[in-house]
């Protein structure tokens, strides 16, 4: 029985409801691209907002990237995709509690020696008094005096001193992996104590006029990072080498025909931005490689994984990526019914943007080649960088990291200006994402306008919820709407869009504009394109309850103005990305 299943079976012994993982692409939060923790969909349940209806004891394990340490995959430890083994407490039990838990399940359950155990707790401060509670509970359970240091807020305080709302002090849990002798005191600045466990408890609430009250509802939120806990009860100093990635190791060294053991690093890198890619493609979001947000993300991960498979001499017009992603693939589909269910999407989705990122590879790195051979002092200035983007489709962190491998450096600063410079001219060159699409802002136009919004909406209700705009463009002609979609309508899909669409033209519903703060159009529900490009005070269209999207563009005040709505085309735009030309037409 591996890890996953003798976590959520203890819990579920100790009366906890099993939650599924929720997707990777957070669902109702625009402020991050992925979900970075177990917790974090949690949060509305944490607050008190609203109750949990699996009730106040949960466990599960929580499907987690992280972009932030993209530059260190390669190195023993780090992964983008994880898995954070996670139980939780809504206002049930409580510190006592759940540090026995911790205890028993890595002593009991894992056979953990407890003498290579160590914890942190919170040393107190002006507003909070020390953590005594947990301290006292660990050494009832025989964790040493000696080996629990009491720390500060920066290391032992969830989520920040600063922030407002529920918050608290965490005990956090280290294991010594090491073969040297385990020290009798514990130094958490030592590094062959790794942290394994994180136990938060929020008993505390931080009032705006800077005060911290109880909670009348405390809270345990806990979080095990899956593949760091295997490594260290496999006795392995590196987490590639542990039983999570044997399988992907040995297919990529099959595939290459190469040891792990001297390639450790293009190796890891590959398996890790694959699973990760396989991860984000299955997701509901529906993500694509693309130039944006996630879908940049995915499209930096596949082409990474191409370059290395590269240096590892992997024939790249191969089968190889089709074979890792399959081995993948069948280590997770018993757990995540989404895998099972995309596994032709995934290899369709990789296959595509392969072959793209193949025909230009090649081209692009003897141009870097050419580059480097020309350049002084050791620099590839913003020019040269933003050729490489341009014309070859190499990120700006590819041609850095190829530099790195050179001892030459990038003028990121200049190819920066230069990428703006290049984006407002295409902004300018299509008339303005601001507009919304429009060419002009006369009458024709904002009806066309005004009819995308009816479109978006239509699309998500008959097509698939998770359908968003991709862009537009309108002229007094026609108008084209680009909208995320894995396949080509069908005809009686198109034929209940615009049914819909002409149902709500004909119910004459008012279109209402509110200005607002951007943030807190986004907790209102509103829809947004190009969030970033959005001033801190927004426009928000409602069409009843039609339609709410933050918009910078104009709009008539009445559906009834629209006319009669029109598809006159459906076609492919880009992979995972639809178009549809439409017209307005009087009654």
């Amino acid at each position: 029985m591996n890890l996953k299943d003798l976590y959520i079976n203890y819990f579920v012994s100790k009366g906890h409801k099993q939650i599924p993982s929720a997707p990777v692409v957070p669902e109702n939060d625009p402020s991050v691209l992925f979900n970075t923790a177990g917790m974090q969909p949690l949060i509305p349940y944490l607050k008190g907002e609203i109750k949990h209806p699996y009730g106040r004891r949960l466990v599960d394990y929580q499907k987690c990237i992280r972009t932030n340490d993209l530059d260190s995959i390669g190195d023993a430890t780090h992964h983008t995709f994880f898995e954070m083994l996670g139980n939780w407490s809504l206002g049930d039990y409580f510190k006592e509690e759940s540090i026995g838990y911790s205890y028993e399940f890595l002593t009991n359950v894992l056979k953990i020696d407890p003498n290579r155990l160590a914890v942190t707790v919170f040393r107190g401060n002006d507003y909070v008094p020390r953590d005594t509670v947990s301290a006292n509970a660990w050494m009832s359970h025989g964790i040493k005096e000696e080996r629990i240091a009491y720390m500060g807020e920066e290391d032992n305080w969830w989520p920040n001193m600063e922030a407002y709302g529920p918050c608290g002090s965490d005990t956090e849990i280290f294991y010594f992996r090491s073969e040297d002798e385990v020290p009798k005191v514990f130094d958490p600045s030592d590094e062959r104590w790794v942290e394994i466990w994180n136990n938060v408890f929020m008993e505390y609430n931080h009032n705006t006029d800077g005060t911290f009250t109880l909670l009348p509802s405390k809270n345990v939120d806990t979080g095990m990072g899956l593949e760091r806990v295997v490594a260290i009860l496999e006795g392995k100093n590196d987490n590639y080498e542990s039983s999570v990635w044997e399988n992907v190791i040995k297919e990529i060294e099959s595939v290459s025909g190469k040891s792990y053991y001297g390639n450790e690093e293009s190796m890891r890198i590959i398996a890790d931005h694959i699973r990760t890619s396989v991860f984000i493609i299955t997701d509901p979001a529906n993500i694509r490689p693309s130039n944006t947000d996630q879908g940049y993300i995915l499209r930096r991960l596949i082409r990474r994984a191409i370059r290395h498979a590269k240096k590892l001499d992997i024939d790249i017009s191969g089968e190889w990526i089709n074979k890792i992603c399959n081995v993948i693939m069948d280590e997770y589909q018993g757990y995540y019914s989404e895998i099972r269910e995309n596994r032709n999407v995934v290899i369709d989705v990789i296959q595509n943007e392969t072959i793209k990122f193949n025909k230009t590879l090649e081209k692009g790195l003897r141009e870097f080649e050419k580059i480097i051979n020309k350049i002084n002092d050791k620099l590839i200035d913003k020019d040269q960088a933003f050729k490489l983007y341009d014309t070859y489709g190499f990120p700006i962190e590819l041609t850095t990291e190829l530099a790195k491998e050179k001892g030459l450096r990038v003028d990121i600063d200049g190819f920066n200006e230069r990428f703006k410079a290049h984006q407002l001219l295409s902004r300018t060159a299509s008339a303005g994402k601001f507009k919304g699409g429009l060419q002009s802002d006369g009458v024709v136009e904002t009806k066309y306008h005004t009819a995308t919004h009816l479109l978006n909406a239509a699309l998500k209700r008959v097509v698939n919820k998770d359908v968003h705009q991709k862009g537009s463009n309108i002229t007094s002609e026609r108008m084209r709407f680009d909208f995320s979609c894995d396949h080509k309508l069908s005809e009686e899909e198109k034929q209940k869009v615009e049914d819909l669409v002409n149902e709500w033209i004909k119910e004459d519903i008012p279109v209402n504009k509110e200005i607002m703060k951007k943030e807190d159009a986004i907790k209102s529900g509103a829809e947004c394109m190009f969030l970033d490009k959005y001033p801190d005070t927004v426009s928000v269209y409602s069409i009843g309850d039609v339609s709410r999207e933050l918009c910078g563009g104009p709009h008539v005040s009445s559906t009834k103005e629209l006319g009669k709505f029109k598809i006159i085309k459906e076609e492919a735009s880009s992979q995972g990305v639809r178009r549809i030309k439409a017209v307005l037409s009087d009654e």
